[in-house]
């Protein structure tokens, strides 16, 4: 079955430091489904690692050979986000408009979302959107 993959999740893949059992699990699961993503994915994760490498975290190289593992991976990203639900559900549930826009995709889709970020994973369960792990 498919899912919406969040950023957190993500470049939890690349920082060697970020062990986490959940964002293991969607790594594994992403071998064999699909992930979705809205736009601003594309744009979150690379800011995420362009601060990590500021700070020391990760080098250039690695998030080069990351992106390009990434890259590879079967995700599609989703530019049918629609204004008013990401507005509505950021305001309902006072998220950043960026988080607000993974839910949008995972109630738009029916999907289940896949997420560390604990206020977004909060918003989810109360809008009846099931987590992964």
């Amino acid at each position: 079955m498919a899912f919406v993959l969040d950023a957190s999740v993500t470049v939890s893949w690349g920082l060697e430091d970020e062990e986490n059992a959940v964002a293991d699990g969607v790594l594994q699961r992403m071998g064999v489904e699909s992930a979705y993503v809205p736009g601003i994915w594309w744009f979150e994760i690379r800011n995420v690692l362009l601060v990590n490498e500021r700070r020391g975290r990760i080098s250039e190289e690695d998030t080069a050979v990351f992106l390009r593992a990434v890259s590879a991976m079967n995700i599609e990203i989703d530019h049918a986000a629609v204004d008013g639900a990401i507005l509505a559900l950021a305001r309902s549930h006072r998220l950043t408009v960026y988080d607000a826009s993974y839910l949008e995709l995972s109630t738009r889709r029916g999907l289940p979302l896949a997420t560390l970020d604990r206020h977004l994973a909060a918003a989810a369960r109360r809008e009846g959107v099931p987590l992964v792990g």
